[in-house]
């Protein structure tokens, strides 16, 4: 299974310099979610057993809260939480040492803001293991990254530029993912058609997967929060 997205592999972080996503890189909550949400549709349509998705999206975790989250099924994961406090992204990677992941979530125990406590604090998002975490409150015009207190160990890689591109990235980052873990070839307009989150037609769907129809992506859709139908549309509460 693909260790990290677009065909990069995550750096060796006791032999290789530091490679972090830059918290200036990082769009508005509202963005972000919104390419989070596109790539959850994508592998809903492309592959409809669950289980075997990275990508997922939950537009009603609770009340004014949505998730989004990637898990490449070898343990390593992400959790973008979007509520009207903000929103935080935490990461763990299953490479990096056991060790530095506990003083991690020590740190950002420490470190984030009282307004996030529930995602501090919810067994779902795996606080006790961190190997990257970002931040932004309502108010914040930039994200906050989480520095690792170990001043040596916070220049190494912690996988963030590895598994954070995706939601940066070109369609055709997709289309690298999709063709090395699903063995197929999506068309980059599909690609873009829903990177844009426009509403799914049959031509649409088809061109993602023959065996799908158009009622089970809207389904898919509908349990995902994406706006399947022209006169839906998604919102974030950030």
């Amino acid at each position: 299974m693909t260790r990290g997205l677009c065909r990069r592999r995550l750096p060796d972080n006791r032999k290789k310099a530091a490679m972090q996503l830059d918290p200036q890189s990082l769009p508005n909550p509202r963005t972000l979610g919104n390419r989070a949400m596109a790539l959850a549709m994508l592998d809903a349509i492309i592959c409809p057993e669950f289980q075997y998705r990275y990508f997922s999206y939950d537009a009603n975790w609770g009340s004014g809260e949505q998730v989004a989250v990637m898990r490449n099924g070898d343990g390593d994961h992400w959790f973008l939480h979007m509520s009207n406090s903000g929103a935080v992204i935490k990461g763990y990677v299953q490479e990096l040492p056991r060790g530095e992941s506990r003083v991690m979530a020590l740190e950002v125990q420490r470190r984030v803001p009282e307004q996030f406590g529930a995602f501090l604090h919810e067994p779902a998002f795996a606080m006790d293991a961190v190997s990257y975490f970002y931040y932004r409150r309502g108010s914040d015009l930039a994200w906050s990254r989480v520095a690792h207190p170990d001043v040596g160990l916070a220049k190494w890689s912690d996988g963030s530029a590895d598994y954070l591109s995706i939601l940066l990235a070109p369609a055709s980052c997709y289309y690298d993912y999709a063709t090395d873990y699903f063995e197929c070839e999506p068309p980059l307009l599909s690609i873009e058609h829903i990177y844009a989150l426009a509403p799914l037609t049959a031509a649409i769907v088809k061109s993602l997967n023959p065996q799908m129809t158009l009622d089970q992506a809207r389904a898919a859709a509908d349990a995902i929060g994406y706006p399947a139908r022209a006169a839906a549309r998604a919102t974030l509460a950030c």
